[in-house]
């Protein structure tokens, strides 16, 4: 009942609150970002979400244009060259993803879930186990059980391990537990850094 039903009304009520408080914020937030660089104020990217489907997630944009197609392609660290004056510090606190509320009440994705991959990071999606795969049994979230747990600071293998662990048990009160934990990590701008290899053998 909760996951099929519940969850997706509680993501729905929750995201237009949040839009709707933090309007004005995020008006400043774009008129900073078109103020400090040359592009759009909204960065878009492909994304595997609920089944293995493709969707295009939102955040704010925090890197030069063209920075995914530069360097390895993923972000790596504080110092990354490609991030913006004002990217460094809506990454630190994690206003980038706010956007993401917009795909929450579009359906794609959820408050809690699974961080999506890209479609070819770590990996395409043909070359995810049906183990891992199981992951992909949940909308994917701005949040969720594997980001409480060392979000970028683990390996990806293990990110998945997580979060198949998370889509096997769903529910209420462990929603509320991660909400929770977000917020605290959050604060603390705890494990928001790339510290070491994100994928085994890279």
């Amino acid at each position: 009942m909760y996951r099929r039903y519940i969850k997706r009304a509680l993501d729905f009520l929750l995201a237009v609150i949040g839009l709707i408080v933090l309007l004005i914020p995020m008006v400043f937030v774009a008129i900073a970002i078109k103020i400090d660089s040359k592009g759009p104020i909204l960065f878009k990217q492909k994304r595997l979400g609920y089944k293995g489907k493709v969707y295009e997630m939102y955040k704010f944009r925090s890197m030069r244009v063209g920075a995914e197609h530069t360097g390895s392609g993923v972000y790596s660290d504080r110092n990354d060259a490609r991030v913006t004056r004002v990217g460094r510090f809506i990454r630190a606190a994690s206003i980038d993803e706010l956007p993401q509320m917009v795909n929450v009440l579009r359906g794609e994705m959820s408050l809690i879930g699974f961080r999506s991959p890209l479609t070819y990071h770590p990996w395409a999606w043909e070359n995810y186990t049906d183990e891992q795969k199981k992951m992909f049994d949940v909308k994917p979230g701005i949040t969720g059980w594997a980001q409480v747990h060392g979000r970028k600071t683990v390996e990806w293998n293990r990110r998945i391990e997580l979060n198949v662990w998370y889509a096997e048990h769903v529910s209420f009160l462990l929603d509320l537990k991660i909400l929770r934990m977000t917020v605290k990590n959050v604060l603390a701008n705890k494990d928001n850094e790339n510290i070491g290899k994100t994928v085994e053998g890279e």
